[in-house]
């Protein structure tokens, strides 16, 4: 069974790390953070799940009951959100054996390809290079940090002036900067990378601005080798009705580009391998309501279920209040 951890705070305040595995869930004794027992885990080299196992079991806890009270938490912070990043990769899932063809046919009748369709391609071409070789680079963009990570049950807040507030169901990566610059995956966490697709369809080089947008991940972080392949479901209520589901996959199975080849373009930077930081990386998702031509409204509700993931990320759509900047000279 897959180790999944968890972050709680309860009503008090007092925050707790929690450990599951299949339908079983206890406290983790001597941790406040999984930012805390990772980097004890560095500390004593050894895995996260040997760090579980060696601080013992604490009380047993029911994390459905406590996510719907509101007491579970992403299951990354940092006490500076300025020093957890948030980034993302994008064309790198292969979609349905029918898209992936329509995309070839398309392609091949092309006078000229988009700069999209050759950076798809290029990725299936050389998305999954052989160990000890360096793959294709992937599209990549900024994100925002830590302040912008919602937790898995809060509401989105779109900025006043974004022209659509849209989902994206996907995997993200966790990872944590070891004193010494290495970069150590935590695991992987269930995600909404929500995103403003009016923006980007407008004009691509726009999708910069697009992508400057909170973003939610699920309260389980998946601990070990990461699965091939993750089924899931993503859909929008209106109301408290489904007006659009959809199911969704991902995992390296269903990829273009293997995890190891993202994660190289993203750490070969060295602004990204600073001693204590996290990041949280998204790796791109082939299913939006979007691509169906639905347009999201205040109120709607995102939700994202896959297995084995046991909890849903669920977030409400808000729009902010309009803020008037002025830039003033010194």
């Amino acid at each position: 069974m897959s180790l999944r951890l968890l972050q709680h705070r309860s009503d008090s305040g007092e925050r707790a790390v929690i450990a599951a595995q299949g339908d079983t869930a206890y406290l983790v004794p001597g941790f406040a953070s999984i930012r805390a027992l990772a980097l004890h885990a560095i500390a004593q080299g050894i895995d996260l799940a040997q760090a579980v196992t060696d601080a013992g079991q604490g009380s047993a806890i029911d994390i459905a009951a406590e996510y719907e009270a509101g007491r579970l938490l992403a299951p990354i912070d940092h006490d500076d959100g300025a020093h957890l990043l948030m980034t993302g990769t994008g064309l790198t899932h292969l979609g349905s054996a029918e898209g992936r063809d329509k995309m070839h046919r398309e392609a091949a009748a092309a006078e000229k390809q988009t700069d999209s369709m050759r950076m798809f391609l290029e990725g299936l071409e050389g998305g999954k290079p052989a160990d000890g070789e360096v793959g294709q680079q992937p599209e990549w963009f900024y994100k925002g940090d830590g302040s912008q990570l919602v937790d898995p049950g809060a509401p989105f807040t779109m900025p006043a002036f974004a022209q659509d507030g849209g989902e994206e169901p996907e995997l993200a990566g966790i990872y944590l900067i070891g004193e010494d610059g290495t970069p150590h995956r935590l695991g992987l966490a269930l995600a909404n990378e929500f995103s403003d697709h009016v923006t980007e369809r407008h004009n691509y080089l726009w999708l910069a601005h697009s992508k400057l947008r909170q973003a939610s991940l699920g309260p389980e972080l998946l601990v070990g080798a990461p699965p091939e392949h993750i089924e899931g479901a993503s859909r929008i209520l209106r109301n408290g009705e489904v007006i659009w589901e959809k199911p969704f996959l991902s995992g390296e199975g269903n990829m273009s580009h293997s995890f190891a080849n993202l994660e190289h373009h993203h750490f070969k930077y060295d602004l990204f391998r600073r001693a204590g930081d996290v990041h949280v990386h998204f790796f791109g998702t082939a299913t939006l309501s979007f691509s169906d031509g639905v347009a999201c409204q205040e109120g709607d509700v995102f939700e994202i279920l896959a297995a084995p993931f046991t909890l849903p990320v669920r977030n409400e759509l808000k729009r902010a209040a309009p803020v008037q900047v002025a830039v003033k000279t010194l």
